[in-house]
């Protein structure tokens, strides 16, 4: 399984912060958003990456994020030059996905709590799966309709008149069957590959999963700059109360087993003195207390 993360647009809902800086690249609470969204992927223990972004901001996401190789993984770069919808990053990245399935998620989404996505992952063998979150707004995103068995009916891009309150949020997972659909696709009438279009396809040939995300799983989607404050004090609200952090990419290496306790330690020597460091000491010292393995 590999992961495409798709960080390109203009940020044009978050003006003026993105005249200087890419939307993803904007800070979560204490982490920049890019960092929620990889840590996920890492784990659900993908290994291979490849983020598509504007050819301005690629060299700002290079030098943050290197090969990633710290934390056991491979990173393969990739320029939307022009915004041309979700779906044309399965046409950009064709050469990298080559025979495998692929999970597609979008930059400037926030997940966190519970285990339907990698429930979700393991379980995909052929077709595709989305999720369904119940939100207030669901004019603002895709939504899907369900019948009285729970079973999908119709999914509609940003509709006037949404036909229920759920909502899709911008994490799917695909067999290889996605390439030749999206090759096949029409530009919508904004000019785009809708992604949508690409799961009602997978839903004509009876291949859609859907699955309802659980209460105790959240679902930030960071793109205005009222979410990206929301999303900042959930965060933090959370990492508080509970004394671990959310995004946290090294930790999640560590877990997975991508990196070993010397490597993660390794990793403190080049971090300056800031509290992320002293929680990864404290995640390093945990890890060492049960045998090298947190």
């Amino acid at each position: 399984m590999k992961a495409i993360v798709l960080a390109g647009g203009n940020g044009s809902r978050l003006y003026p912060l993105t005249q200087v800086s890419s939307k993803q690249l904007q800070a979560v609470f204490d982490k920049p958003m890019i960092y929620y969204p990889i840590t996920v992927l890492l784990a659900a223990g993908i290994q291979e990456i490849c983020l598509i972004s504007t050819p301005q901001d690629l060299p700002r996401f290079r030098q943050l994020l290197g090969n990633g190789a710290r934390w056991g993984v491979s990173f393969d770069y990739r320029e939307q030059p022009h915004p041309g919808g979700i779906a044309q990053a399965f046409l950009i990245a064709e050469d990298f996905i080559g025979k495998d399935r692929v999970v597609l998620m979008l930059g400037d989404n926030i997940f966190s709590g519970s285990d339907d996505f990698p429930r979700a992952l393991s379980q995909l063998q052929e077709g595709a799966a989305i999720f369904a979150y119940h939100v207030s707004d669901p004019e603002r995103y895709g939504v899907v309709e369900f019948d009285q068995n729970g079973l999908a009916l119709t999914l509609e891009e940003k509709p006037a008149r949404p036909r229920s309150g759920f909502a899709v949020p911008g994490i799917y997972i695909y067999d290889n069957q996605v390439v030749e659909i999206a090759r096949a696709l029409r530009p919508s009438p904004r000019g785009e590959l809708e992604i949508t279009d690409v799961n009602l396809e997978y839903l004509r040939r009876n291949q859609l999963r859907v699955h309802r995300l659980s209460r105790g799983f959240a679902w930030l989607d960071a793109g205005t700059s009222t979410a990206l404050q929301e999303a900042s004090a959930y965060v933090e609200a959370i990492e508080r109360r509970q004394g671990i952090k959310i995004g946290c990419p090294e930790e999640a290496a560590l877990v997975r087993g991508f990196i070993g306790i010397e490597q993660f330690e390794a990793l403190l020597q080049n971090m300056p003195d800031c509290e992320y460091r002293t929680y990864l000491k404290n995640v390093a010292a945990e890890s060492r207390r049960l045998g090298g393995v947190k």
